[in-house]
């Protein structure tokens, strides 16, 4: 058999994307399933999407990462979307199709696997939100198509919470209401699973936790952050000292860095290898 010295391609687009761990998470699977496919982690500013885009449909890449800024701008140049992403109205991971590119994401769907994961299931079960920006719209969406029977979205922005709410409204059978964030808001007595969408906390940000009444929070409440770095923020330790249980952004992110790569390869992520190098580059 001739030896082949290329290498499927696959990686990210974004602007800042210095910080984005996903190519060391997704090489290290690569690696240990034996797959000559390497990940391309590029700085591409708002502008050069459309070019970057080109380029990497003329070098027959197997599919890119988005992230800020080009999760939206990047759905005209598809040629398709999953049904997901069609809500949700932005795109997280392209898949390369047989030449057809098609947009996916997997921000939603990894915090759903996430969750399970844990133990926690999401039929009927009732959801407050903090934050209402393409976190928040994924794990909204996907929770809802999930089985959760209500939402609450909790944001500064009124427009942009009911935008969220209207959204899950009209696309799924799930219940959705807003509520203003106030200074140390108080989280409806019915939540069960309490999530952070938002940025606070994250890295630079790490001695910062979101704003609300921690005394709302209750033993037995599952209580998650989108926050990957640090492991464990410090909204996850003022939950857990009310006596919730937590779940990290890492789990998150290993998840979605698993389903990007079956969706890539073909194959099932060897997710232990994968958890397992984000805890080291964050330890």
């Amino acid at each position: 058999m001739e030896k082949n010295y290329r290498s499927e391609l696959v990686g990210c687009f974004g602007d800042p994307v210095d910080g984005n761990p996903t190519g060391v998470m997704e090489e290290a699977a690569f690696t240990a399933c034996g797959l000559n496919y390497r990940y391309i982690t590029a700085k591409v500013c708002a502008g050069d999407l459309p070019a970057a885009f080109a380029g990497i449909k003329a070098m027959n890449f197997c599919g890119i990462n988005l992230t800020m800024p080009h999760k939206i701008d990047i759905i005209p140049l598809l040629d398709g979307l999953s049904a997901s992403a069609a809500i949700i109205g932005a795109v997280n991971t392209v898949v390369n199709r047989g030449g057809k590119w098609i947009g996916e994401n997997s921000d939603g769907k990894g915090f759903v696997e996430s969750l399970r994961q844990q133990g926690c299931t999401l039929q009927g079960k009732y959801i407050t939100i903090l934050g209402a920006g393409g976190a928040a719209r994924a794990i909204g969406i996907e929770c809802a198509l999930a089985g959760a029977a209500s939402i609450t979205i909790i944001n500064r922005s009124e427009t942009r919470g009911q935008e969220l709410v209207e959204l899950i409204r009209k696309n799924t059978s799930a219940q959705a209401r807003y509520a203003p964030w106030t200074p140390a808001v108080r989280i409806p007595e019915e939540t069960q699973i309490l999530v952070n969408a938002t940025c606070i906390g994250f890295d630079q940000d790490r001695a910062q936790a979101p704003d609300i009444d921690y005394a709302a929070i209750t033993t037995g409440m599952y209580v998650s952050d989108v926050v990957f770095n640090p492991v464990d923020p410090l909204f996850l330790q003022k939950a857990r000292a009310q006596g919730a249980k937590t779940i990290s952004g890492l789990g998150m992110l290993a998840q979605q860095g698993a389903i990007n790569f079956t969706l890539w390869t073909g194959k099932p992520a060897p997710l232990d290898v994968m958890v397992q190098m984000l805890e080291k580059n964050f330890s």
